[in-house]
């Protein structure tokens, strides 16, 4: 990577990247049999048939009216019960009037007791529920009086608020403070998200959200009580994909409370708030998945590479959630929604941009860094971007390579060569380009950071810092 331009860097040939935008149940077949009837007392219908007395001849060859070849012609028939050896099936569920129980000549005789109780079972084969109620009215009493939760009471109203520390209460602390940005330029339209920073209208975002409005475009911000109001970029980063706009002529606003990103642990559970697909106020949950995770996305229209050090969350984040707030379970912000995981898009641009949807898999770039970011952009329009001025490539053994150094950057006056492989900053593991670019872009200008390289050798840079162009 060029650190003057420290996106761009010269990946090894064949090296996967996460794939980030930023931005079946199979069915159970279950058959159930009904509970055969009592075989029919001496005298009844010779017609009836009793189940485990199969009558010689019966063929039932039809297959199964819900099987793939769909309904057959004609009665279908099987039996409930089949033999040992494999006999043929016969359907309990006949044409009304048509037993499919064959009596053998020498059925054994039974009571009247019998015969009331096999006509029961028969009646209750052919019409469900209804006579199963029966016999079960017959046979065990009455159940008592009908209960029907159509004449129960309403519960009382819900009161009070919402649990400390749940996703409701979260919710209704850092909706006020969401918006939906709907942006339009010359060749595109989109629309994302945003949280409010100030009283007096700053909003903090992606730059991939309002990138195409930033020569001549416009912006237009959709408040939770449906305020609208035009909004104007004060200035964007494309390396780190962070921007801020201004709302004028609203007031009321309520700024949301950063938290901080640098004491994150894995499994924390965390919130999402933002406009996926134009539905705004949209809030979904989960946990933070990983950390450092560096995730390179498309840039700005000039194709300069952005990389996160960027926290990885399960909370469902798609398209149009970009710019929108992540959120620990007090309300405050560690994170903006920044990028989605495309497993069938490779390396692909923002979320806003994007046709892909949730897996699981989300990125958002941590608070520490944007708050860095946003702070230089309100203060002097432009963003500081951090760097050591050098290329950068994979190193075919891990670890990141440098390649040409910049006469004068931060890294010739701490003595790297051209061909050294950074393998750690500080206690970090380096294993390649994007982890030595994020590393990097997550520290401040003028901060020292020790570098370990290949074979052990440590050296002291002090990382230097340069305005990203403000446009």
């Amino acid at each position: 990577m060029t650190e003057n331009d420290p996106h761009a860097h010269d990946s090894a040939e064949g090296r996967q990247n996460p794939g980030a935008q930023p931005g079946t149940e199979g069915q159970a077949a279950w058959s159930q049999s009904p509970t055969p009837g009592t075989p029919p007392a001496s005298g009844e219908q010779a017609t009836q048939q009793t189940p485990g007395y199969p009558q010689q001849g019966d063929a039932y060859a039809a297959p199964n009216p819900w099987s793939a070849q769909g309904a057959q012609t004609g009665p279908v028939r099987y039996n409930p019960y089949p033999s040992a050896g494999g006999a043929t099936q016969q359907q309990p569920y006949a044409t009304p009037g048509t037993s499919v129980y064959n009596v053998p000549s020498n059925a054994p005789k039974k009571s009247g007791s019998g015969k009331l109780l096999a006509s029961v079972a028969a009646i209750a084969l052919v019409i469900g529920g209804v006579a199963g109620g029966t016999v079960g009215y017959l046979t065990g009493g009455s159940s008592g009086p009908s209960v029907n939760a159509l004449d129960q009471p309403k519960p009382a109203q819900q009161t009070g608020n919402a649990p400390a520390g749940s996703v409701e209460s979260v919710a209704q602390k850092l909706s006020p403070s969401v918006v939906e940005l709907q942006v339009a330029g010359r060749t595109a339209a989109g629309e994302g998200s945003g949280f409010v920073l100030s009283t007096d209208g700053y909003i903090l975002t992606n730059n991939h959200v309002v990138e195409v409005a930033a020569n001549g475009g416009q912006i237009q911000a959709v408040f939770q009580d449906g305020k609208k109001a035009a909004a104007k970029i004060v200035g964007r980063d494309p390396t780190t994909d962070i921007a801020v706009v201004k709302v004028s002529g609203v007031s009321g606003l309520s700024p949301v409370e950063l938290g901080r990103s640098d004491d994150l642990r894995v499994g924390q559970p965390v919130v999402a708030i933002g406009s996926p697909f134009e539905l705004s106020g949209t809030v979904t949950s989960g946990i933070v998945s990983s950390l450092h995770r560096p995730v390179q996305a498309s840039g700005d229209e000039t194709d300069q590479a952005t990389v996160m050090d960027a926290i990885q969350t399960d909370a469902a984040i798609n398209p149009g959630n970009s710019g929108g707030p992540l959120a620990n379970m007090n309300g405050q912000v560690i994170g903006i929604n920044s990028a989605i995981y495309s497993p069938n898009g490779g390396q692909g641009g923002p979320s806003g941009q994007s046709q892909g949807g949730n897996v699981g898999i989300g990125f958002a770039i941590p608070i520490d860094q944007a708050r860095r970011t946003a702070d230089d952009i309100i203060k002097t329009g432009h963003a500081t971007q951090t760097f050591i001025g050098a290329k950068v490539a994979d190193a075919p053994q891990g670890g990141a390579q440098l390649g040409d150094i910049t006469p004068g950057s931060p890294a010739e006056k701490a003595g790297l060569k051209s061909g050294d492989v950074v393998t750690k900053i500080d206690d970090r593991t380096i294993d390649s380009a994007d982890t030595l670019i994020a590393a990097i872009r997550t520290r401040a200008p003028d901060e020292k950071v020790t570098f370990t390289l290949s074979g052990g050798r440590t050296v002291q840079v002090t990382l230097g810092g340069q305005p990203v162009p403000a446009n």
